[in-house]
């Protein structure tokens, strides 16, 4: 990949994971980086992940032949402004933002569809910051690119092959669709995670018996409400037309079945909860057009020192392997399960007859 040189603007939790896995697969890369404390940079130079040890001007990024903006989507966009002079000829910037309307469009009025491609890598956790960064988040992670219009086709795919390399799963859409997207599946449930806890917060009492006995399900729905304030703000103010829609939508819902819930409406109670269920069982099963299909199953966690090495260990004795491994953090499943996802359905059907022949519970959708 004719990446020689590359520059990180911003190296938090998704820069410095994008940092660590192309010195992880692409050890000779030369990287240079500026972030908004000179101690992130302190840490990524110390550990080897980039080769300059204090902040650096934008200057600096003039030699570079891909620059990453990892900034919230408004900081991102001055960066932009201050990057037009500074670029090489043939330099391609992108980014790492959950919108991507606003920067687009700032891209269109400098006269710079030429050298972007919006990014947007669908990974991440409520924790921030380059401490929290690893080697292998963009493992297995859709990674989505939103090309500029006139940007060469060349650049398109020299930039789609780089980031499949780094072992993300990648789409192209246009921004706009991937902007009413991503704030149907992502920045409504941020807003809804934060509407719930604040509810929760103020009816609580003195002796915070809410906050004391919350768990499982309301654990698991408002986990995403721990991420950081400042990038969900740059978000609403970026995607303020879709999320404001998306929240009129989601209202109407909630009115439904508040009034199926007030006039006791049985099977209409039963249908909301069936049609919910039946779709988020879907999610992931089937996948069409440029998504792949994910051959996973499910397993019951014996609870015992070593239960996922023994697992792990009983299908690579008979040569299966795992394409990727995790638990599952919510409790749709009664007790903790182990989340197995294979590379192929050969490879699925006989994990799933070899660990119910160990008598291991398997569950599959």
């Amino acid at each position: 990949m004719d990446f020689g040189t590359i520059g990180f603007i911003g190296l938090g939790l998704i820069g410095g994971s994008i940092a660590k896995t192309i010195k992880r697969i692409y050890p000779a890369t030369t990287m240079i980086a500026t972030a908004g404390h000179a101690s992130t940079v302190t840490e990524a130079y110390e550990d080897g992940t980039i080769k300059n040890s204090s902040l650096l001007d934008i200057h600096a990024f003039c030699d570079c032949d891909l620059i990453f903006l990892c900034c919230p989507v408004q900081k991102n966009i001055e960066y932009l402004r201050a990057l037009k002079p500074v670029i090489k000829e043939g330099c391609i910037i992108t980014d790492v933002g959950s919108v991507k309307t606003d920067i687009h469009e700032e891209v269109i009025r400098l006269g710079m569809e030429q050298n972007f491609i919006g990014g947007h890598p669908m990974t991440g956790s409520e924790k921030t910051g380059y401490q929290c960064a690893t080697a292998y988040l963009l493992e297995n992670a859709y990674y989505i690119l939103t090309p500029s219009a006139s940007i060469a086709r060349e650049k398109q795919m020299q930039l789609l092959d780089y980031i499949s390399s780094l072992g993300a799963l990648t789409m192209i859409l246009d921004y706009r669709e991937h902007d009413h997207a991503t704030a149907s599946i992502s920045h409504l449930p941020h807003v809804i995670a934060s509407s719930l806890v604040n509810l929760i917060a103020k009816l609580d009492n003195e002796e915070e018996t809410m906050k004391t006995i919350a768990a499982g399900g309301f654990k698991d729905i408002t986990r995403i409400a721990s991420s950081s304030p400042v990038m969900w703000q740059n978000i609403c103010l970026s995607n303020r037309t879709q999320i404001t829609a998306l929240i009129d939508a989601f209202m109407d819902t909630l009115r439904e079945a508040r009034t199926l819930i007030d006039t006791q409406e049985a099977d209409a109670i039963y249908r909301f909860f069936e049609t919910a269920k039946d779709y988020r069982d879907s999610i992931n099963i089937t996948k069409s057009g440029p998504m792949k299909k994910v051959y996973e199953f499910y397993c019951d966690l014996i609870d015992e020192a070593g239960g996922i090495a023994t697992i792990a260990t009983i299908l690579a004795s008979n040569n299966l392997s795992i394409k990727n491994i995790g638990i599952i953090h919510n409790r749709e499943f009664e007790q903790g399960v182990l989340h197995i996802e294979m590379y192929d359905q050969d490879t699925l059907n006989e994990s799933i007859a070899l660990l119910k022949k160990y008598h291991y519970t398997v569950y599959t959708r």
